[in-house]
C-alpha cells in the first residue's frame, strides 16, 4: 500500500445494489480499510442515490443500504478513523449536481461508458444514467477530495470529474480542488465461480457473509476442467487457484502451486480447502456483524454522525460554489 500524507482527504462510495461479495471486498473494501488515516481524512459513503438507476423497490433499497453499513463496519471500517454516511443524508450533493450540470459538456457525458454501452446495445437509457457522471463528480468535489481510490479500469470516472470541475472553474474561477485518482496497485484479481469476473450480474459471485452452508455448496460447484487427477496442471490462470490464493498464507499458496505442477490431486480437495480458508478469514468479521445486527441503533447512530460530519464540509463547499456563480 502506497504511503499517503495524513492530511490528504480520501473519498470513495459504494453502491448498495446487493450484498457485498468477495470481489467487492478484495477489489475495494479492503483498500478502504487500509486507507483509514485519521478522523477527518477518509470519507466513505453508501451511494443509495446512484442505486436508484437500477433499483426501483424501496424496501430492497432500504435493506441493501442497511446491510451495506453493517458489512462495512463488520469488515473493519472504523467510524473513529473514517466518516461513513449515506449519500442521500447529504442533500447538498443533489444541489451541487444541478449546478454542475449547467456547465457540464454534453459531449463528455455522451462518451461515458455506462450510457454509451447501453445505447450501443439498443437499450433504453434514462436521464439518471446520462447524468450519473455529474452526480459522481458532485460526490467527489463536494468534500474537497484530494484522492479517490479506483481500479485502473475506473480512472475515467475521475477524469470526468476533473473535466466537469474544470468546466465550472473556467466559467466562475478556481472554485474546486482538482481530485486525483489513487490507483490501487495491489487489488487482487477476483474471478467468479465460472472463471469470469466475479459479479452479481453474472450470477457467479460468493457473498462475504453468505450462509456458510450455501457458501460451501457454491464453492464445491465451481467449474473446473476435466483433466485426469494424475495430470500436472499449471496454476497460472486457474481461477480455483486464484480464489484459494486470496485467503491462504504465502506458505499454503506455494504448497498448492507445487501440488498443481506435480499432479495427482483432485479439485475437490482444493475446493474444500478454499471453503475452510474463507470461513476462517471472515470468521471474526462474521461474528462482529451478528453483534451489530442485534443492535441496529448503533449502526444508525454511526450513519447519522457521519452525515452530520459530512454536511459540515459539504455546506462550506456548496456555499463557496453558490457565491462563485451568483446564486448564493
Amino acid at each position: 500500500m502506497q504511503r499517503i500524507q495524513s492530511m490528504t482527504r480520501i473519498l470513495s462510495g459504494i453502491q448498495p445494489t446487493g450484498r457485498f461479495h468477495w470481489g467487492n471486498y478484495f477489489g475495494a473494501i479492503r483498500q478502504y480499510i487500509d486507507l483509514q488515516n485519521g478522523r477527518d481524512t477518509a470519507f466513505y459513503f453508501i451511494a443509495n442515490l446512484h442505486a436508484l438507476t437500477t433499483i426501483r423497490d424501496k424496501k430492497i433499497l432500504k435493506e441493501n443500504t442497511l446491510n451495506a453499513a453493517l458489512d462495512l463496519l463488520a469488515l473493519g471500517l472504523d467510524p473513529d478513523r473514517a466518516t461513513l454516511f449515506m449519500q442521500s443524508d447529504v442533500p447538498e450533493v443533489s444541489e451541487l449536481c444541478w449546478i454542475l450540470m449547467t456547465t457540464a459538456p454534453m459531449g463528455l457525458l455522451e462518451r461515458c461508458h455506462a450510457y454509451k454501452d447501453k445505447k450501443a446495445k439498443g437499450l433504453t437509457a434514462d436521464a439518471g444514467l446520462f447524468a450519473y457522471p455529474v452526480l459522481m463528480a458532485a460526490d467527489i468535489l463536494l468534500y474537497d477530495s484530494d484522492l479517490v481510490p479506483v481500479g485502473e479500469d475506473q480512472i475515467q470516472h475521475i477524469e470526468v470529474a476533473r473535466d466537469i470541475a474544470g468546466a465550472f472553474n473556467h466559467s466562475f474561477g478556481e472554485v474546486f480542488v482538482m481530485p486525483k485518482p489513487y490507483v490501487v496497485k495491489d487489488t487482487a484479481k477476483v474471478p467468479g465461480l465460472d472463471g469470469g469476473k466475479m459479479s452479481k450480474s453474472y450470477n457467479n459471485s460468493v457473498e462475504v457473509f453468505e450462509d456458510l452452508k450455501t457458501q460451501k455448496k457454491k464453492i464445491m460447484g465451481i467449474k473446473t476442467d476435466s483433466r485426469p487427477m494424475e495430470e500436472p496442471k499449471d496454476p497460472a490462470g486457474d481461477h480455483l487457484f486464484e480464489l484459494y490464493s486470496l485467503f491462504a498464507s504465502a506458505e499454503q499458496i506455494k504448497e498448492l502451486e507445487t501440488t498443481y505442477r506435480k499432479g495427482g490431486f483432485g479439485y475437490g480437495s482444493v475446493k474444500s480447502g478454499l471453503a475452510e480458508s474463507a470461513e476462517k478469514y471472515f470468521g471474526e468479521a462474521r461474528a462482529k456483524r451478528e453483534e451489530l445486527a442485534a443492535k441496529p441503533d448503533i449502526v444508525k447512530d454511526v450513519l447519522s454522525f457521519g452525515a452530520s460530519t459530512a454536511r459540515k464540509k459539504a455546506s462550506a463547499v456548496l456555499k463557496r460554489v453558490k457565491a462563485a456563480c451568483g446564486v448564493g
